[in-house]
């Protein structure tokens, strides 16, 4: 029997071979696979978390633009407040230089006290001449053109000398004259125009400049001009030329330009004098309406809040550009001026022209 030769490289030992090599290869295909797939889930992890902090940075950083804005806010408003304070350390410094300038002049005042009796007595005296004239013109009305009936029924003459050839009237239609205390000013300043006409103090002054005019000869010129902060003659039509009286329409009329005139702004009562300058003729007698001292000089004041002392020198630079007229002064005193009425009956006595400070109800 003949005796098979074992070959260790037969098919059998080939075939254990090729598949422990595809095993082999199997394996390493599925753990390869297997890693792809948790590289892929990790990098969408990754995605999803980068793009999360992406947001949360975006979010951040408009918070910051936020706060940026925000500081950049508060800066500007603290800019706003320190000036402001400085405003008002300012007006505070104001106040206790004004409060210190009264405790001053109260110490002059009661050294004035003798001055202030004897011109007392003066306007007791002139009183009594007022009223003897009074009495006269009650019984002799005179040659007047137009009429004028007052509470009453009153037709009389006071000290205020009506005589001349050129006559002006000069009146005040600053804000003030809106009322006789500043409660009231401001009350009728915040009103309409058709409502500040209507004001007490004003509708007074229009009927003195009335009652006035009733006055005015045949042949006497005249002219009326308003003043604030400018002035302006009220006639329509004058351009600043005098206005011969004849038979009186020509007043009339006057009037009637007066009672649309609407008290409005400051007083400037030099930018008031420097308008006499520019008549032709100069007037020959000058009736000044006021309720006080006035608020600026040719220019409106930087600051709102003005001192009694700037108020007489803004005074005195006004009697620098009067000319020698005479000048009388009807006075419609407003609360808180106490030195108007000393200032404008020292200017009408010096100028020989007088002075009038009318009751609430005149004429």
């Amino acid at each position: 029997m003949a005796r098979r030769r074992f070959n260790v490289f037969n098919l059998s030992f080939l075939d254990v071979i090729s598949c422990g090599f595809g095993a082999v290869i199997l394996f390493f295909m599925i753990i390869n696979t297997q890693s792809k797939t948790r590289s892929e889930q990790a990098n969408v992890e990754l995605q999803a978390e980068s793009q999360l902090l992406e947001e949360r940075i975006f979010d951040e950083q408009k918070k910051l633009v936020v706060l940026k804005n925000t500081i950049d806010q508060m800066d500007a408003e603290n800019v706003i407040i320190q000036g402001s304070v400085n405003d008002l350390a300012k007006k505070i410094e104001d106040l206790l230089r004004e409060i210190e300038f009264l405790e001053n002049n109260s110490v002059a005042s009661v050294a004035d006290i003798n001055q202030l009796q004897s011109d007392v007595k003066q306007l007791e005296e002139a009183n009594k001449r007022m009223m003897s004239q009074m009495e006269r013109a009650s019984s002799n009305p005179g040659d007047a053109l137009r009429s004028f009936d007052g509470d009453g029924d009153r037709q009389y003459l006071t000290e205020l000398k009506l005589g001349g050839d050129h006559v002006l009237f000069l009146i005040d239609s600053s804000t003030s004259m809106l009322g006789r205390t500043y409660v009231n000013v401001i009350r009728y300043r915040n009103m309409s125009d058709q409502m500040k006409v209507k004001a007490p103090k004003w509708r007074q002054v229009v009927n003195s400049v009335d009652w006035l005019t009733t006055r005015l000869k045949p042949g006497t010129k005249f002219q009326i001009y308003a003043f604030n902060e400018d002035a302006e003659t009220i006639i329509t039509g004058s351009d600043g030329d005098w206005i011969e009286v004849k038979d009186g329409t020509e007043v009339d009329s006057a009037i009637q330009d007066l009672k649309s005139v609407v008290p409005d702004k400051g007083t400037s009562l030099v930018n008031a004098f420097s308008q006499i300058n520019q008549l032709s003729p100069r007037p020959d007698n000058i009736f000044l309406i006021t309720d006080g001292l006035p608020t600026q000089g040719k220019r409106k004041p930087i600051r709102e809040m003005i001192r009694p002392e700037q108020r007489l020198s803004f005074f005195e630079q006004a009697l620098r550009e009067l000319p020698p007229v005479p000048v009388n002064v009807l006075l419609f005193p407003i609360d808180g001026d106490p030195f108007a009425a000393e200032a404008y009956w020292r200017l009408a006595i010096r100028s020989r022209g007088s002075f009038m400070a009318p009751a609430s109800d005149w004429p």
